[in-house]
């Protein structure tokens, strides 16, 4: 597929994040695969993949596109997703059509724009996982495809229970390709960010984290219980 048919045929669709709680029962590669095959199967129009070797086996498994990253902890700079060159390249070789990079303004090991640069020199496109506006204007400026509210509400203080619409809206009224991203945890969230213009969303936790899902159930049946 061209750069451009990727991008077509993710705008105004749903993206899955497959990404199992870490160390989790779920957390298999033949799960992940499963995973994506069911998503692709309800209607998927793209999957976000963490891992190079597991990006490269659910690329083999179904037809979308696929947007990979690389999760790290490190010792000093907070940034975790897709952060160091050696991930970009390995997930350029895993055949991801999208590398998404932690694009916020944070003390990091390797430049922001030194990562899009290495990552389009290998032929793949760019999804910049922002905090705010101002980072989604720097990431489109260098060129990146998809700009993503993935980090809003992620970079410190407490965290928000709903999405960043604002942001969303602010992006798109200049003409930005917004990936909505970020605590989209119900159908009602996914319309709403696709009206206020978002080429297209990514839901993540409330399809494929069973764990956290359950809790939300156990809660209001705790909450509500009156016997």
């Amino acid at each position: 597929m061209t750069t451009e048919s990727i991008l077509d045929s993710l705008e105004g669709g749903l993206v899955v994040s497959c990404q199992p709680i870490e160390n989790g029962p779920m957390d298999k590669d033949d799960i992940v695969v499963a995973m994506a095959k069911a998503a692709e199967i309800g209607g998927a129009a793209g999957l976000r993949i963490e891992g190079a070797q597991r990006a490269a086996k659910v690329k083999s498994a179904v037809s979308l596109p696929i947007i990979g990253i690389v999760k790290r902890d490190l010792p000093d700079s907070d940034v975790r997703i897709t952060v160091l060159e050696k991930d970009v390249i390995a997930l350029a070789d895993a055949g991801v059509d999208i590398i998404a990079i932690d694009a916020t303004d944070r003390p990091r090991p390797v430049a922001f724009d030194t990562l899009v640069k290495l990552a389009k020199s290998r032929g793949v496109m760019v999804m910049a996982d922002c905090s705010n506006y101002d980072e989604g204007i720097y990431a489109a400026a260098l060129g990146c495809e998809l700009i993503g509210s993935t980090l809003s509400g992620y970079t410190g203080g407490e965290i928000p229970d709903e999405p960043d619409f604002q942001l969303v809206s602010n992006w798109t009224y200049i003409g930005l390709r917004v990936m909505a991203e970020g605590r989209y945890n119900s159908t009602e969230s996914v319309g709403q960010a696709l009206k206020l213009g978002a080429w297209c969303c990514t839901v993540g936790t409330a399809i494929t984290r069973t764990e956290t899902v359950t809790e939300w159930y156990v809660k209001a049946a705790q909450s509500n219980y009156e016997g």
